[in-house]
């Protein structure tokens, strides 16, 4: 299969990624248990009747994949492809609320029609008035991933050129409660969390919307080439360094030839041993984590990349990130290791372009 290219990358975040100069401005959160995305101001984007009937996530992916489309110069992208963990969860809730509410009468479809995971991508081609093939991954911490291994396909097999990739996940009250109950998120004695060393379990829990344009070719705004992809749904902790050499050997790779690790660090102590592990096998590499800036959701992978692409830009690595000392001289190849409590595990390999 072969390698596309990153030709715009746009994100809403916990930290201020839609404007200029995101390195200086990087600030981590680890004092409170939830971390809110900083939304744009909607109405310079959407017109105002439309804002009301929409989610957050469908707020800050229309937003996003505006900027996205914008930086790239398309108009049309050839395909449409959103990963979600929770989708339109806000619009569940609300749905769900009223048939509690209404005693299972007298209800409006408007919540349920809006609660479905690809209403963000239909939305969007709505939007656009773009008819072309367009798709939902709903696959937890690997949404994203099998999202970009959709667009690499389709691009390898000539049927696009440009495909539109994003990945979106958002807040709601009543699932933030049962997170706490069921302590993914962490407990307040436990704050402020240790994201490197954790003797606690849970996660500060974030949310955001990350967009990009796969092209087939490069462009002058080219910010990264995307090599290939690896994911697993289950492995072991003593399985973790096999599963990544032998990413690295298909890709004639060898450990020492990664420039940068981009590594999933949660805060959470019963399945940040993989980091651990995988760290092992990249003493000559700069170590980094970014969870502290994104907090940790379905799809934060989608901030990893965000961030990666700019790394291998402005071959700059932001202090904020690294874990040990280790920079070389160049950035060439970065690769980026995910799962979410131990499930869905995932490998992305990104080379300058």
């Amino acid at each position: 299969m072969s390698a596309v290219y990153i030709n715009s990358a746009s994100c809403i975040s916990a930290q201020d990624t839609l404007k200029e100069n995101i390195f200086q401005n990087l600030v981590p959160e680890n004092t409170v248990q939830i971390v809110k995305a900083i939304e744009p101001k909607y109405k310079e984007f959407i017109p105002a009747a439309m804002i009301r009937r929409m989610s957050k996530t469908v707020k800050m992916s229309s937003v996003a994949s505006h900027y996205a489309l914008q930086e790239a110069g398309i108009s049309q992208p050839d395909a449409i492809i959103v990963g979600t963990g929770m989708g339109c969860s806000q619009d569940s809730e609300k749905f769900l609320k009223n048939v509690i509410d209404n005693h299972e009468e007298f209800l409006t479809p408007t919540f349920f029609i809006q609660s479905t995971h690809n209403t963000v991508a239909g939305q969007i081609a709505l939007a656009l008035q773009c008819h072309a093939y367009n798709f939902t991954y709903v696959n937890t911490s690997s949404s994203l991933e099998f999202s970009l291994l959709d667009a690499q396909l389709q691009i390898s097999d000539g049927e696009a050129e440009n495909i539109l990739v994003g990945s979106t996940d958002e807040q709601t009250d009543r699932t933030m409660e049962l997170y706490c109950l069921h302590n993914t998120i962490k407990k307040e004695r436990d704050l402020p969390a240790d994201y490197l060393t954790s003797t606690t379990n849970g996660v500060i829990w974030g949310e955001g919307a990350s967009f990009f344009v796969i092209g087939k070719n490069k462009t002058e705004n080219t910010y990264a080439k995307l090599s290939n992809i690896e994911i697993k749904n289950r492995i072991e902790i003593n399985e973790v360094q096999d599963f990544i050499q032998d990413f690295l050997t298909r890709n004639n790779l060898q450990s020492q030839d990664i420039d940068a690790v981009i590594l999933g660090f949660s805060g959470d102590a019963a399945s940040d041993g993989y980091y651990n592990e995988a760290m092992k096998l990249f003493s000559e590499s700069s170590l980094l984590y970014y969870k502290h800036l994104s907090g940790e959701f379905n799809t934060a992978s989608g901030f990893s990349v965000f961030m990666a692409c700019h790394i291998l830009k402005e071959q700059k690595i932001p202090e904020v990130m690294m874990i040990n000392s280790e920079k070389k001289e160049e950035v060439k190849n970065i690769l980026l290791y995910n799962h979410l409590a131990g499930c869905d595990h995932s490998l992305v390999l990104l080379e300058r372009a």
